[in-house]
């Protein structure tokens, strides 16, 4: 007797059962697969293209052990830290509410300059409190109309003695300003140490960059190049002692061992430029971007009053709040700062600036 077994369901499917079953899936299931799909290729896409656009950079970051310094380098070292001192040390907090302190800060950095070989030191006053911006010119040779700008912030945020927040970048102003006072370029170069760069003055009508930037612009001034030393004395080798705004971390490294170079889109030619020449001739970790202007820290210094006139500009820094735990803090010492270091820094500066100059 034969018994007739009941069928197993699917046991039987021919060859082109899936597809049938396919077509008769409800209608809003495949159209949201085909959406899911769309969504994660046009994410990928994006992310692609914003690594390429803004995250990747020419050549690679230098690693490994750091090479020992020159004698060039410990004398820049030695003169670094002397300036520190001389700003964060001898004065201490300098801004708006301690006016004395702030016409010392002035007066040292006018005294320096003139001692570096500079005849003249232009001064540029403003705003309610009398504020100075101090300015000193190399004028080009062959293509003087052309102007890269080096610049550095010397007031302090309130209620600390800022010897990285900027201390630092003046330093490295001055060291820079040494290494060029006999020299002669291409191009013209300005170097401009600005008052009021930060609270309650940042991003104002009296901070002192923009000030500068906006009689540049109205005088017609060709600004090729803007480069802003902000915060640069800080370096630390272990995990986890670098932070980024999202979604950064994905993109960097999370040791703050680095200095960084910072533009916004409009000036990635430039971050590349500096970025290309600091890894082509200084042993020292770099990293680079070109981003929106409105990420937290992109524009949180005086390369930002450059932007707002249309002028290209990239800020030079160890990251500041995004590493530095002392940050706009009575901690903000001369203690802190890794002068061996921005030695390395400041000397792969000069190469990059001369470059600039020459090109």
């Amino acid at each position: 007797m034969v018994v007739k077994l009941p069928s197993v369901a699917g046991a039987e499917k021919g060859p082109d059962a899936d597809a049938e079953e396919a077509k008769r899936l409800p209608r809003t299931s495949r159209r949201g697969r085909l959406v899911a799909g769309c969504v994660f290729a046009l994410t990928f896409l994006l992310v692609l293209l914003s690594w390429v656009v803004m995250i990747r950079m020419p050549a690679s970051s230098f690693a490994g052990p750091l090479p020992a310094l020159t004698e060039a380098e410990r004398d820049l070292s030695k003169g670094l830290r002397k300036d520190v001192r001389a700003l964060a040390v001898d004065i201490g907090e300098r801004n708006g509410r301690n006016p004395l302190k702030l016409r010392a800060a002035a007066a040292f950095i006018e005294a320096e300059l003139k001692g570096a070989g500079y005849d003249e030191v232009r001064k540029q006053s403003f705003g309610s409190a009398a504020f100075v911006n101090l300015e000193v010119e190399i004028r080009g040779t062959t293509r003087p109309a052309e102007v890269v700008v080096v610049g550095a912030h010397y007031d302090s945020a309130w209620g600390t003695p800022a010897a990285n927040d900027n201390a630092s970048g003046v330093a490295a102003l001055l060291a820079l300003s040494r290494a060029w006072a006999t020299k002669r370029f291409d191009r013209s170069l300005r170097l401009v140490a600005f008052a009021s760069e930060e609270p309650p003055h940042f991003q104002t009508a009296e901070m002192g960059s923009l000030v500068y930037a906006k009689s540049l612009r109205e005088a017609g001034v060709e600004v090729v190049a803007m480069l802003s030393l902000e915060t640069m004395g800080y370096y630390r080798g272990t995990k986890g002692s670098q932070q980024y705004p999202f979604p950064l971390s994905v993109f960097y490294p999370d040791v703050g061992n680095f200095i960084a170079v910072v533009g916004d889109l409009s000036s990635r030619s430039l971050v590349h430029q500096v970025i290309a020449s600091l890894r082509s001739h200084t042993q020292f970790p770099t990293e680079g971007a070109a981003l929106p202007s409105g990420i937290p820290g992109v524009g949180w210094s005086d390369h930002w009053s450059f932007w707002q006139h249309g002028y290209p500009g990239v800020m030079i820094s160890d990251t500041a709040p995004f590493r530095y735990p002392h940050y706009h803090t009575p901690d903000d010492t001369i203690d802190k700062i890794d002068f061996a270091k921005l030695a390395r820094v400041v000397a792969g500066l000069q190469r990059v600036v001369v470059e600039l100059l020459a090109r």
